[in-house]
C-alpha cells in the first residue's frame, strides 16, 4: 500500500444515503356515506409524499394506499378528514381455516370476507409421516396392495 493510496482513504466523500421506506400496500376501513366523503378522503390520501396509488371502494368502506408510505401516517392522514378509520380488519374467506370460529364470522364485513382473527391451527403432531405411510400398507385398507 503506496503512501497516495493511503491518503485517498481520508479524502473520500462518504455516499449519503436516504432512508426510504419500502414499497407497501395499506388498507384502511374508512365509512364513505357520498361521493364528497370519498373524494376528501382521495384528496387527503393523494397529496401524501411517496404514495403511488389511491382505490377508494365505497360500496366495501374500503382504501387501499400503494407507495413509499409509512401505514400510520396513511390511516392519520384519513382520521383527519373527520372520519373514524381503522386499517382493514378482513381476510378473504377461502385463507381462513376455520372462517365460521367464534369472533371470525362478522355480518358487516363484505361479502367473501371474515374478521382477521388468531385461529387455533391443528397441533402438528410428531408421527404424522408414519401414519400416512402406515396405512399403505394395512390389511384394512382393501386396495393394500395397489401400489406394488
Amino acid at each position: 500500500m503506496g503512501a497516495l493510496d493511503y491518503i485517498s482513504n481520508f479524502c473520500t466523500v462518504s455516499e449519503r444515503r436516504s432512508k426510504r421506506k419500502p414499497m407497501q400496500t395499506v388498507e384502511i376501513k374508512v365509512k364513505m356515506d357520498c361521493d364528497g366523503c370519498e373524494r376528501r378522503v382521495r384528496n387527503a390520501v393523494t397529496d401524501m409524499k411517496g404514495v403511488k396509488t389511491v382505490e377508494v371502494i365505497r360500496k366495501q368502506s374500503r382504501v387501499t394506499v400503494t407507495g413509499n408510505v409509512d401505514p400510520n401516517r396513511v390511516l392519520k392522514r384519513v382520521k383527519s378528514t373527520g372520519k373514524r378509520a381503522e386499517f382493514w380488519p378482513y381476510i378473504p374467506q377461502h385463507v381462513a381455516l376455520y372462517p365460521y370460529a367464534a369472533g371470525a364470522y362478522d355480518k358487516r364485513a363484505p361479502a367473501g370476507y371474515v374478521r382477521n382473527v388468531v385461529q387455533a391451527y391443528p397441533a402438528p403432531s410428531s408421527n404424522a409421516p408414519e401414519e400416512k405411510f402406515a396405512t399403505f400398507f394395512s390389511d384394512d385398507n382393501v386396495h393394500a396392495c395397489s401400489i406394488m
